[in-house]
């Protein structure tokens, strides 16, 4: 087997079996990089100097028996994280020379279990939107093709480098972020398995903001083991962040293999909105069989704001955005252009380093929070918000997981929906309650549209409650045994 091909968990143990070493495993993957990168657009920044030297301390570390968890492992990092030394753009052209000179404790933990960086991924511009066409520095382009049809798709979004780059075998993992579905619905689109934990597992210390009291960490890999490897090096309480929970670190991987005898799983009767495609329908009934046949107990559940959930996240998470990106001035940090005074300054600043999608998503979140709408949408949103929230808590009485589709179609063709806005909004329909609800939620590959594209399905857990999520993703993962690969992958051209 390539190199490049091999799991994380594999390329692990083959690193301290010394079947091969951290410099050959990097170097495989910079080559992989170096010829579909052009193509695929999922990195904005690679870093081969940087890599190969962390690789080369790997193999030293791994010789002497003081290897980290993680130590040779190449992974791809979201450009939202900041990295000491490391440009850090958040795809906007905003942050177009912002070297951070300081790590986010999620990347810091990473390289602290001696994982290999081998560059930053492209993204949605500060994290908005669900196709990765919104990027200052181009689209990114999903390495999976419809059958017998060339035309490019998008990856999902807004992790939609980090997806691109683990489904063509450019890094073992990637880091994404998960606002309302960030990670999960890319991971669907690209064939691969994406985590997003409760809120507050993982440190937002270092990671630039989009809606503060949505955005999480979470791994992005090609299989539930390797997201349970690296979700237990990036979990972690700090107290650089006031968010992060002071709750100890599980062994993710070893709940993987638990099972779910005995479990009972909720499925929402609301999640059957009317127009779901056939396929998709089909997937889900297909996961029900799958846990029912493993032992599970399969129960109908309501969760009766569903509706709500998608109109409450566009007026909660814009008007975050509002707040948080207020920063971007051209006073303190990033773009500056110069004007006549102050007022111009700021607004020639704003238009050039913004994007659209970006402006659109400021203006929303400026207006919910003015002065005489601020009750009418904002703090009514708030409060569906709790409701959402307790229609999670009723139905986690009732059971242990929860099973839905990851998202409403597979990936389509880049510029499909983007003169509609609205239409893409409707992509994190099934996402976005588990983020308005602050719980662990993950994507799995499952099967194939009519089309040969890969579909996913989502695992909703309790609070804090991810190791019953990876328990139900793995049973889901070994008896769907989803083998399917992107026409584009390192090796391999289209």
């Amino acid at each position: 087997m390539s190199l490049i091909d091999l799991t994380l968990a594999q390329a692990r143990a083959g690193l301290r079996a010394k079947t091969f070493s951290a410099r050959d495993l990097t170097a495989a993957h910079l080559e992989a990089i170096t010829a579909l990168n052009p193509t695929l657009n999922a990195f904005i920044t690679v870093t081969p100097e940087i890599a190969l030297a962390e690789a080369e301390a790997a193999d030293r570390a791994l010789a002497a028996g003081t290897a980290g968890p993680l130590a040779g492992i190449p992974l791809a990092i979201k450009d939202l994280f900041c990295t000491e030394g490391v440009r850090t753009t958040a795809a906007s052209l905003m942050l177009e020379t912002f070297v951070p000179p300081y790590e986010s404790t999620v990347t810091a933990k990473l390289r602290d279990a001696g994982a290999v960086f081998v560059g930053k991924t492209n993204l949605d511009e500060f994290a908005m939107g669900s196709s990765n066409l919104t990027s200052a520095y181009g689209a990114v382009t999903n390495p999976w093709r419809r059958a017998g049809d060339d035309t490019p798709l998008v990856p999902g979004g807004s992790s939609g480098g980090s997806a691109a780059a683990v489904a063509a075998r450019l890094a073992l993992g990637a880091t994404g972020t998960d606002t309302g579905g960030s990670i999960r619905q890319p991971a669907s689109f690209c064939g691969i398995v994406g985590m997003k934990p409760s809120y507050g597992r993982c440190s937002r210390y270092g990671i630039i903001a989009f809606a503060s009291s949505l955005d999480q960490a979470g791994p992005m890999a090609r299989t539930v083991e390797d997201c349970a490897i690296l979700l237990g090096a990036m979990a972690g309480f700090d107290p650089k962040d006031s968010t992060s929970a002071d709750i100890p670190v599980p062994d993710f991987q070893a709940a993987c293999t638990r099972g779910v005898k005995g479990l009972r799983i909720g499925v929402p009767r609301e999640y059957a909105a009317p127009g779901m495609p056939d396929e998709i329908a089909a997937l889900w009934h297909l996961g029900r069989d799958i846990l029912r046949a493993a032992g599970a107990e399969i129960i109908d559940i309501s969760l009766p704001h569903t509706e709500y959930a998608l109109p409450t996240y566009y007026i909660v998470a814009p008007a975050e955005a509002s707040s948080n990106l207020a920063r971007y001035d051209g006073v303190r940090f990033g773009r500056r252009e110069d004007g006549a005074d102050l007022i111009e300054m700021y607004e020639r600043t704003r238009a050039k380093g913004f994007g659209d999608e970006v402006k659109r998503r400021i203006l929303i979140g400026t207006y919910v929070l003015s002065a005489g709408y601020y009750d009418a949408y904002y703090l009514r949103a708030q409060k569906v918000r709790s409701l959402i929230l307790g229609d999670f808590t009723t139905a986690f009485a009732r059971c242990d997981a929860i099973l839905t589709p990851t998202a409403p179609s597979a990936a389509f063709a880049q510029g499909e929906k983007m003169d509609d806005p609205i239409k893409m909004y409707l992509n994190d329909i099934y996402t976005v309650p588990a983020s308005l609800a602050g719980l662990p939620a993950m994507s799995v590959p499952v099967g194939q549209s009519q089309e040969g594209l890969p579909l996913g399905l989502q695992m909703i857990g309790r609070p804090f409650d991810e190791e019953t999520v990876f328990a139900v993703a793995a049973e889901i993962e070994r008896a769907a045994g989803f083998s399917a690969r992107p026409a584009i992958r390192a090796g391999v051209s289209a």
